[in-house]
């Protein structure tokens, strides 16, 4: 189970550019991705949450607008929220469900967040996938953004998806299946390779990580 640290972040990079030319030109071009910051808990998977099938932006929007209305964005704070304060802020019906079963979760103890970190990936992504809303795409990037996996391809990211096709100069998207068999190539070091595929991305549309 390793974890990324400054020492391992910067061996990761610089397989990556001696295993694909491409990462090196990434890096060369777009310097290498900021480190994330986001905190273990219950906000940053609520955070995830709401970037589920949404642009970064409008997720950290609703995100801010939450935190404001909360004052210390908590499970328990979260649960005294009624349906229409939710709606009011952006929350959609399912996200409203989603969240209240997280925060049930944790408030019952039938989740703690905290223990995950000592857990390996794939008891982690189980766990997190027991819980509606939670699905294969959100517990991979809790792993990766919060607890700082370093062998972690988040299936189904569009983001990554898109960058790969640019990158690669491809006519067409490639699928899960493709790009799953491709980043066994990057092994032990899939999140990184993510992270720079993720950086290039944003970079080239003048967007910014929402840490």
């Amino acid at each position: 189970m390793e974890i990324l640290t400054p020492t391992s972040r910067h061996r990761a990079v610089t397989y990556l550019r001696e295993q694909e030319p491409f990462f090196d030109e990434i890096v060369t071009q777009w310097g290498l991705p900021p480190t994330n910051t986001r905190a273990p808990g219950f906000a940053s998977l609520m955070h995830m949450i709401l970037e589920q099938q949404v642009s970064l932006a409008s997720a950290l929007a609703v995100f801010n607008r939450l935190v404001t209305l909360t004052g210390t964005l908590t499970p328990q704070n979260f649960i005294v929220l009624d349906d229409i304060q939710l709606k009011g802020i952006g929350f959609s019906r399912q996200k409203i469900t989603y969240g209240r079963h997280l925060a049930d979760a944790i408030v019952a103890g039938n989740l703690d967040l905290d223990a995950l970190a000592s857990k390996d990936d794939d008891f982690v992504r189980d766990s997190l996938m027991q819980l509606k809303g939670i699905g294969r795409w959100t517990a991979d990037i809790y792993l990766l953004m919060v607890l700082k996996r370093a062998n972690v391809w988040p299936v189904g990211d569009l983001a990554l998806a898109v960058s790969y096709q640019e990158t690669w100069g491809l006519d067409v998207r490639p699928t899960q299946v493709e790009l799953a068999a491709v980043a066994k190539n990057w092994q032990p070091w899939c999140s990184v390779a993510a992270l720079l595929l993720w950086h290039q991305y944003l970079c080239k549309r003048g967007k910014q990580y929402p840490l």
